[in-house]
């Protein structure tokens, strides 16, 4: 009976916080189809008559920021970024956790060490040896990318290969596979749900980056958040209405991707945490 009772508690709290959490998405996609003016006098009301506009904020948008370059330039950034960041950090995870030396300790914890170092830190130093390298393009912050979430990825994966048993790697390589075949045939296929809370959390982190793009790519190449700053007008005018249709738009990807694969995250989380 207690139980019971804790449960539905439990389910009410977790319900208010979910709620909480849905609230300022759901303003945001009901001022999309109002009029600027009453978006910022009366921003909790539903849509009527006289403010109700359609799908015009949408459309002027798309006009005002080149949504769709912006969004091709997101796209391609982020997909490539992912996969370089899922690709390289699993098979330096693997390395670090099956080959013991005081090199890949040092390594290991050099990369876990750089979680905790905040990017305002090294922004600036980071902009300059972009720009110096000749990073400065979507080429080039794909591999910044790359930097910046290795850390937390090597760390995620090289907690669940702990977990994955040696003697399957070395039954693989007495039926003659090599050192890749061992990873890409045997061990990367273990680390399936890993691999997918790793996508799922920098796909959210670099589609919604707004200052690591700014800084090392700018105006010439302007992903989604950098184009939908350009919203905003002289002495603070915001066309708040075109804001809130293009917030909608760059939030259905991403949001499309996380309910399509989150079943795979706290599986992944859980595992990528145990100690080995």
């Amino acid at each position: 009976m207690q139980t019971k009772i804790f449960d539905r508690i439990l389910f009410v709290i977790l319900l208010a916080v979910a709620a909480i959490f849905i609230f300022p998405v759901l303003i945001v996609l009901i001022n999309s189809f109002k009029q600027k003016f009453s978006i910022s006098s009366d921003p909790f009301s539903l849509p009527t008559e006289n403010t109700f506009v359609g799908l015009s904020n949408y459309t002027q948008g798309i006009d005002n920021t080149g949504f769709p370059t912006a969004f091709g330039w997101s796209l391609f950034i982020t997909v490539f970024s992912v996969a370089a960041i899922i690709i390289f950090t699993s098979m330096t995870a693997w390395y670090i956790t099956r080959v013991k030396s005081r090199f890949n300790t040092i390594l290991y914890y050099a990369l876990v060490f750089s979680m905790i170092v905040p990017f305002q830190m090294v922004m600036f130093t980071m902009s300059k040896t972009a720009n110096v390298l000749g990073l400065d393009n979507p080429l080039g912050i794909i591999l910044i990318y790359l930097g910046f979430g290795a850390g937390l990825s090597v760390f995620m994966f090289s907690g669940f290969i702990k977990t994955v048993p040696l003697g399957i790697e070395e039954a693989a390589t007495i039926d003659g596979c090599n050192t890749l075949q061992v990873f890409w045939k045997v061990v990367f296929p273990i680390l399936t749900p890993t691999a997918i809370t790793v996508a799922i959390l920098n796909t959210m982190w670099i589609w919604n980056d707004y200052l690591l793009p700014y800084l090392v790519i700018g105006n010439d190449y302007k992903t989604i958040p950098i184009a939908i700053q350009y919203l905003k007008g002289g002495y603070g005018s915001v066309d708040m209405g075109a804001m809130m249709a293009m917030l909608v738009l760059s939030i259905i990807p991403v949001v499309v991707f996380y309910l399509s694969s989150q079943k795979y995250i706290i599986k992944g989380v859980a595992a990528g945490a145990v100690k080995g």
